[in-house]
């Protein structure tokens, strides 16, 4: 294994693990790297490498979260407090805001890797995030988690849908949708990412029988160990980073990046 395939590798981890939590679409940047930098597609065993990668991350960030919310979700059946009554409706939410990916993603996903996937799409449907980030970069809502309601799930669940197409953040789209619900920007941020383990557990699971099927080669152990250690680490302290922004408030940059970023790409492309 030569030193610039381990270099790859690893610049390729860490990249996705940067991008996959702030509001600037991995997939599309992923796409735009490979374009600029002349790399070729490391496929799809390194696409779900380093996706379980950053899902492992957010496990982390949301520990605390995700232990309160079986412990009370579960206590529901026994004790209906008003906590284990909120956290059992949030992780009904969570499912709902589910099933519009799981559908979507099943049913078009291969429509969408196959035409929509092109670097002056990713162009596009970045000035459409970056767009929609500036719309609703001075909304201040008031929902807790105790606020939200089966039709706050399924828009939010739908722009999660939507983020399948490369280009369209996942986290932005889903922030953008929670924040226009009314939501504060701490559960707006929550939420997402909550709403973000169901989905990647999902892709990883549907991955395990393309990797049994086709496994890596041998040599490729250090490449993708390295990728998925870069990851890992890159999307736990970009999420941290980004959660730090959430609170102060600052979309702005985020909608200014994927302004100038799409502009550029549209017309030099």
């Amino acid at each position: 294994m030569d030193f610039y395939t381990i270099v790859k590798y690893l610049f390729l981890g860490i990249f996705q693990g940067f991008t996959e939590p702030i509001p600037i679409s991995s997939s599309g940047h992923l796409v735009l790297a490979q374009h600029f930098l002349g790399i070729e597609e490391p496929g799809l065993t390194f696409e779900i490498l380093v996706n379980t990668a950053s899902l492992f991350a957010v496990l982390l960030v949301y520990r605390e979260d995700i232990w309160r919310l079986i412990v009370n979700g579960l206590g529901y059946f026994k004790e209906k407090t008003p906590e284990n009554k909120r956290d059992f409706h949030f992780i009904v939410y969570l499912i709902i805001g589910t099933i519009p990916a799981g559908v979507i993603g099943i049913v078009f996903g291969d429509v969408i890797e196959e035409h929509l996937s092109s670097v002056v799409t990713i162009g596009i449907t970045l000035i459409i995030t970056g767009t929609a980030l500036w719309l609703i970069r001075n909304l201040r809502g008031s929902k807790n988690d105790g606020d939200l309601n089966v039709k706050d799930a399924l828009i939010i669940g739908l722009a999660q849908a939507v983020a399948l197409i490369p280009g369209i953040s996942r986290s932005g789209a889903t922030i953008v949708a929670a924040m226009a619900r009314g939501m504060k920007a701490e559960t707006a941020l929550r939420y997402s990412f909550l709403l973000y383990i169901p989905v990647s557990f999902g892709v990883m699971l549907l991955g395990i029988k393309d990797l049994i099927e086709v496994p890596p080669a041998a040599s490729m152990t250090v490449p993708y160990v390295l990728a998925f250690l870069g990851s890992l680490i890159a999307s736990y302290f970009s999420l941290k980073w980004f959660m730090n922004i959430m609170v102060r408030g600052n979309l702005k940059y985020f909608a200014f990046y994927c302004l100038i970023v799409g502009l550029l790409v549209v017309i030099f492309i």
